[in-house]
């Protein structure tokens, strides 16, 4: 056997080892960042003429580089939005880049897209949309908005010759994910908030349509609701804003990127009554559905709009249209046209798992957050800001300014201790520093919720 050949099984087994090791740990450490300088002076030039050598830069990954880094699966992560794949999925995680699969093409990628449109066809039966609706998965939820908003313009654009001149328009709420509006700036269209950090309501969506400028109401093409804001887990009123959509012809997106994960949860499945009028909605199983990073997805109720407005041309992709590559091309749905098949590991927890043990895994998240209220609740330093939502908790520590939280979240951080970090919350006109958590890892315990509170007294 070459050297090269000995070299590379030996980092394999030291990979399979790290992973091993990595999945099958109960007490990783949360980890901490670090200044670029202080990496540089750990590590020293990666990058060489002649190379440093796949051992040599492995264990500086494993003695330094790693534990700069936060386990987004961490149980005291609470933080954002954080994620908890399960060892099923980051297994096949690995399986997937091994196979390496171009996940554009049917043709390249048949057996990947077949277990990745498998994953599909549950996340589409959880919404209620009709026969026909079906979806693709994207690199997250930036990219799934990204591409229904790219979808419902090019649809209205199609409708009616004159849109095509008119720069478009949708409202949204100012809750809604900072992807919406950034999107909209690379899409070139205006977005109009609605002044509400809370529940969108019907009549508040309809009141601003009603106030309109006659032009505004030319441009106006969709409405985007939340199904579970990523601040405070709330979900606007979907029903409503559905029939407002229907009776005045605007394509309604849904962007549930957070929230999606708990329609599979019994206990609070009716409060997204209305997902199932939707147009496009996106979710994300990177984070409530237990999937490695990065895992989003957009599901359309008639996906062939999506497919005249995102089909790629070229001669070298005529290939792909002939009779002998018939089946479904990813790359038609969405913005990507490269892109890994990165639902396999999804479906590979989901067969192995079933649908029960993800109910189960949701509701636990759902639980945690009712426990934290009641912490909170008993204890006399800190007060709910409002009551949880889905498994988000916003609290304040009662007499801390916006400088405490801060200190107070990087003294955590730097003793490898926690990470929940604060964010702002709109009370009247102003904006209030408060604290927030944000439940997705099923193994976090009342114990660990307890000693964050108290680390703040």
């Amino acid at each position: 056997m070459h050297k090269i050949d000995i070299e590379l099984v030996e980092m394999t087994l030291d990979v399979m080892k790290y992973t091993i090791d990595r999945i099958s740990s109960t007490a990783n450490k949360i980890g901490k960042p670090q200044k670029e300088e202080a990496l540089k002076a750990l590590v020293g030039e990666t990058i060489t003429n002649e190379g440093i050598g796949g051992e040599v830069a492995f264990n500086l990954w494993k003695k330094h580089l790693m534990h700069a880094n936060v386990p987004l699966d961490h149980p005291r992560n609470l933080a954002f939005v954080p994620a908890s794949p399960t060892r099923a999925a980051i297994m096949f995680d690995l399986v997937t880049s091994a196979s390496s699969i171009h996940g554009a093409y049917w043709m390249e990628g048949a057996g990947g897209i077949f277990c990745e449109n498998e994953a599909m066809r549950w996340m589409v039966s959880l919404t209620g949309l009709p026969e026909g609706a079906f979806g693709v998965f994207t690199s997250g939820g930036t990219a799934a908005n990204l591409s229904a908003i790219v979808t419902a313009r090019e649809y209205w654009r199609s409708i009616n010759e004159d849109n095509k001149y008119k720069k478009g328009l949708i409202i949204t709420s100012i809750g809604a994910h900072s992807s919406v509006k950034a999107m909209a700036k690379v899409a070139d269209i205006d977005v109009l908030l609605v002044d509400t950090e809370d529940k969108l309501e019907a009549i508040e969506l309809q009141q601003t349509i009603n106030n309109l400028t006659g032009l505004q109401r030319e441009r106006l093409f969709a409405v985007v609701g939340t199904g579970g804001t990523t601040n405070a887990g709330i979900i606007d009123d979907l029903s409503g804003i559905g029939q407002i959509c229907k009776t005045e012809k605007l394509w309604f997106h849904i962007d549930a990127a957070y929230g999606g994960g708990a329609l599979v949860a019994d206990s609070v499945r009716y409060l997204f009554n209305g997902i199932e009028t939707a147009d496009s909605i996106t979710i994300d199983p990177h984070k409530w559905m237990f999937s490695p990073y990065d895992c989003g997805a957009v599901i359309y109720k008639n996906p062939e709009l999506a497919k005249q407005a995102h089909t790629q041309e070229g001669s070298y992709l005529d290939i792909f249209k002939d009779e002998g590559a018939v089946g479904f091309n990813p790359s038609d749905y969405q913005i990507q046209l490269t892109r890994r098949v990165r639902g396999l590991p999804l479906w590979f927890s989901l067969a192995m798992h079933g649908v029960n043990r993800y109910k189960e895994a949701v509701e636990r998240g759902l639980e945690l957050a009712q426990i934290a209220g009641k912490l909170i609740e008993e204890m006399p330093h800190v007060e709910l800001v409002r009551d949880p939502s889905l498994s988000c908790v916003l609290y304040r520590r009662i007499g801390w300014k916006p400088e405490d939280y801060t200190h107070w979240t990087y003294e955590n951080h730097k003793k490898g201790f926690a990470l929940v970090t604060p964010t702002k919350w709109k009370t009247g006109a102003s904006f209030e520093t408060v604290s927030r958590f944000c439940f997705i890892n099923p193994d976090t315990t009342e114990n660990d919720i307890q000693m964050i509170l108290e680390s703040m007294i």
